[in-house]
């Protein structure tokens, strides 16, 4: 293991330090692993929180700002934060109008973020749930509730935030970013495996030449391994599965998000990107806006994931409204 810490079991507390030490001007640690804006909480305004294992900057606390996320519980690698983190944060952000969780749908986070909700809502928080399962290759279509959510989750954090931020209700803010979660998939490749500090060795492995279709950001098995292939074709099957679960239709309107694992370069994802626009412009499906680089990581994986999520004129609109946080800049 080649990595820049000090001692291992501190790699998230430094980290997290440091964050904070970065940007004080936007962030602050009300608790133990609890980031928030430095604003929160936001009288009057929805409050919208996040959480998750460390490892997958910028997921969770990178999307902690305005306009998108107020504040985020923050985990051990690859592990749920515990309830009492969430119910920290869920108090440090609540600006009276009720506060949405958006997370991933995994079983350590749906026990504790449960369990913060019920404690909320006995100090008089109402709090509901939205989870990220777009992960398309986690479950088929009839088992979809089961789904792992991944790099797709951005896009229900950019339609909350937005939503919020403009003054809708909390019941509103959950029917527009349920429909954005209805409307959105995700399909990825792992190239490389990860080595989580604590552990030293890698996650799982994966022989040079190869690469698994489908895999999760902490390593979950995929649908296929095999030998390497090209750009074009890894788009082409990450594409085919994903139009064909919405499925996607000529005439839909998109945004599209291709992200990176953690080692792979921007390069590559836009040599990605070219084949996925071609293929989606073959479908007749027209591209409102696009996102490159790294929103959802897996410490040093090698890799990628297209997202794909319909739009109608208000998910439009709320995707393409101004943010700001210490990771992602949208005017």
């Amino acid at each position: 293991m080649q990595k820049i810490l000090n001692d291992p079991a501190a790699f998230v507390d430094e980290m997290l330090e440091g964050i904070i030490a970065a940007h004080p001007g936007q962030l602050r640690m009300p608790a133990a692993r609890a980031i928030v804006r430095a604003d929160a909480p936001v009288r009057g305004k929805v409050a919208i929180a996040t959480g998750g294992g460390s490892g997958h900057l910028p997921v969770f606390m990178g999307y902690v700002g305005r306009g998108l996320v107020d504040g985020a519980a923050i985990g051990n690698v690859f592990a749920s934060p515990s309830s009492d983190q969430m119910l920290d944060v869920t108090h440090a952000i609540d600006g009276g109008a009720g506060v949405l969780y958006v997370y991933g749908n995994y079983g350590g986070d749906r026990l504790n973020f449960d369990l913060a909700a019920e404690l909320a809502a006995d100090d008089g928080i109402e709090v509901r749930t939205i989870l990220g399962a777009d992960d398309v290759a986690s479950a088929p279509p009839e088992r979809a509730d089961s789904r792992r959510g991944i790099a797709g989750i951005f896009f229900l954090y950019k339609v909350a935030g937005a939503a919020a931020a403009a003054g809708a209700t909390l019941d509103a803010v959950v029917t527009v970013t349920q429909r954005a979660a209805a409307a959105l998939r995700t399909m990825g490749v792992a190239l490389s495996p990860c080595t989580i500090p604590a552990a030293g060795v890698p996650t799982f492995e994966l022989p040079a030449g190869q690469m698994e279709i489908g895999m999760g950001i902490h390593g979950e098995p995929g649908v296929r391994r095999g030998a390497l292939e090209s750009a074009d074709q890894i788009a082409g099957e990450l594409l085919t599965a994903i139009l064909a679960d919405l499925p996607y239709r000529r005439g839909d309107s998109v945004g599209v998000l291709v992200n990176g694992l953690g080692a792979t370069p921007k390069e590559e994802l836009y040599i990605l990107y070219r084949a996925v626009a071609r293929l989606l412009d073959g479908e007749g499906i027209a591209v409102h806006r696009v996102w490159i680089g790294e929103y959802a990581t897996s410490l040093e994986m090698a890799g990628a994931s297209v997202s794909l999520i319909r739009l109608d004129d208000e998910l439009r609109g709320l995707l393409d409204a101004p943010a700001e946080t210490p990771f992602f800049s949208q005017s």
